[in-house]
């Protein structure tokens, strides 16, 4: 390899390089024809995923004659940086590979095992964290033994507490669990920058660029599950996939503190025994239709042509068919890199109750604003999302006068969208999600002459909060919500 093949052999940042090429000599193994190299990863580099993906499923290759040397060029690219590691080009091979691997990482009852880490009196208790029957709470978290009861996350505190009434119940600390949170992703971003975090107690991790450092996307897995729970007193949850869905999939097999890993050719195996209604998307209302045809399987689904998919489900059926064989090509994308930033929650029960919700919402508000906050990050379109019972998905938007960041803000935005735009005979509702975009990261905004010393307000507000949230987490103090409620 030599300079004007795009790389040096300084190991210092090379980019944008038109070509890399490859000759005959340092072809990868189970290449065949001249040099000539698949589209795939490269392993041990950061590289641009969805261009990946999109050049494997096109199945493209690149040749040019008359190239020097003999050398075939690998495949163009014109939008990506890498840091590259220099090693002799004898080594080249083991850069290259067509698959991604995902971790999906969730940890185990996250908010009642923290409580029950920090006082082990708890341990061996039916532990339920939430809010209080007379404040009409709702349950944020309960931890194994009192899921034994039927006790789960967003049922009423009320019913909670007649299921289990010898339980323990704790007011949430969510600030606390914030930080703690914080530490879980510190370790994390040791292995790989691309982390994309779905709550404060989940994240999906690329791990692909990372595999020649520290081995094979499964043992890092391991050594990330089993630093959690050396440095944090904490299980966590594992699946190893080269893909989104199949690793959530794989992470709450097994739980608590499971660890699965689904090779890409085990793919069909590890899905066809699972029931339907594991797919995304598949609520009552599309697994009562597939339990009318008797299709109760993944396994079963997948063997349905995608016409009749399509003639049952309109769009949703082509999106059922890709999940049923494996297929998924979403990119882990992380916050600093994307283009909105949101966060969702899917309740054990479907909620009617607007005060419920209300209380789920600014949960939802909380984590979004500390997440923009800590990349420095502002947003002017706020958008509430909301799926019914029938699964009937809608979303409510609302663009504001200038980018923001502020809690409260954000959290006035949202609880408009959802008092005021949502249907007034509405269903049921089985998931609630926040988010905002049109983010802007310049560190600029557009002041008003009226709302200055409020504005200046929250802001020091929120600069508090997350500093005690990130430095005295025990001390964590807690937005008034009206009622005694926050989701895990």
């Amino acid at each position: 390899m030599s300079e004007e093949h795009g790389l040096t052999e300084d190991g210092k940042t090379v980019a944008p390089f038109p070509w890399l090429f490859v000759t005959k000599a340092d072809r990868p193994q189970g290449c065949t024809g001249g040099g000539d190299i698949a589209i795939g990863n490269l392993r041990g580099l950061i590289i641009d995923q969805e261009l990946a993906t999109r050049l494997r499923r096109e199945q493209v290759w690149k040749k040019e004659k008359g190239t020097k040397d003999g050398a075939s060029p690998l495949f163009r690219n014109d939008i990506f940086s890498v840091r590259f590691d220099w090693r002799p080009t004898s080594c080249i091979k083991t850069f290259f590979d067509s698959t991604s691997m995902i971790l999906h990482i969730d940890m185990d009852a996250f908010y009642a095992s923290v409580e029950e880490r920090d006082n082990p009196s708890l341990v061996g208790k039916p532990v339920i964290v939430g809010g209080s029957a007379e404040s009409r709470g709702v349950v944020a978290a309960a931890n194994y033994e009192a899921r034994k009861f039927g006790v789960h996350s967003a049922m009423a505190s009320g019913r909670a507490r007649r299921l289990c009434p010898h339980a323990v119940v704790i007011k949430p600390r969510i600030d606390y669990y914030a930080s703690v949170s914080r530490q879980i992703r510190d370790i994390f971003e040791q292995y790989t920058p691309l982390v994309e975090p779905l709550s404060l107690d989940e994240a999906f991790l690329d791990v692909t660029g990372s595999e020649s450092l520290f081995g094979s996307s499964a043992e890092i897995g391991r050594l990330i599950k089993q630093r959690i729970r050396a440095e944090l007193k904490l299980t966590a949850s594992v699946g190893v996939a080269t893909n989104k869905f199949v690793a959530k999939i794989a992470s709450a097999l097994k739980k608590p503190d499971g660890f699965v890993v689904v090779e890409a050719r085990e793919i069909h195996a590890f899905l066809d025994p699972l029931p339907v209604g594991k797919l995304w998307g598949v609520g009552k209302v599309t697994g009562a239709v597939f339990e009318r045809l008797r299709v109760r399987t993944i396994g079963q689904l997948r063997q349905m042509p995608l016409a009749r998919l399509n003639e049952l489900f309109g769009a949703s059926g082509e999106h059922y068919w890709q999940l049923a064989h494996g297929i998924d090509d979403r990119r882990v994308v992380p916050d600093r890199e994307a283009k909105s930033i949101s966060n969702e929650t899917t309740f054990a029960e479907d909620i009617a109750d607007i005060e419920v919700l209300r209380a789920w919402l600014v949960e939802l508000v909380e984590q979004v604003a500390r997440r923009l906050r800590r990349h420095d990050l502002k947003g002017r379109t706020v958008e509430l999302k909301v799926r019914f019972a029938d699964f009937q998905t809608i979303t409510r938007s609302m663009t504001l006068a200038k980018p923001t960041s502020i809690t409260q803000e954000l959290l006035d935005a949202g609880l408009e969208l959802l008092t005021k735009r949502l249907p007034a005979r509405h269903q049921l509702i089985r998931l609630l999600g926040f988010g905002v975009s049109k983010l802007d990261g310049s560190g600029k905004s557009q002041q008003t002459l009226f709302d200055q010393p409020d504005q200046t307000r929250q802001q020091e507000l929120d600069r508090v909060a997350d500093q005690i949230t990130e430095k005295f987490g025990k001390r964590a103090i807690r937005r008034g919500t009206g009622i005694e409620k926050s989701d895990e």
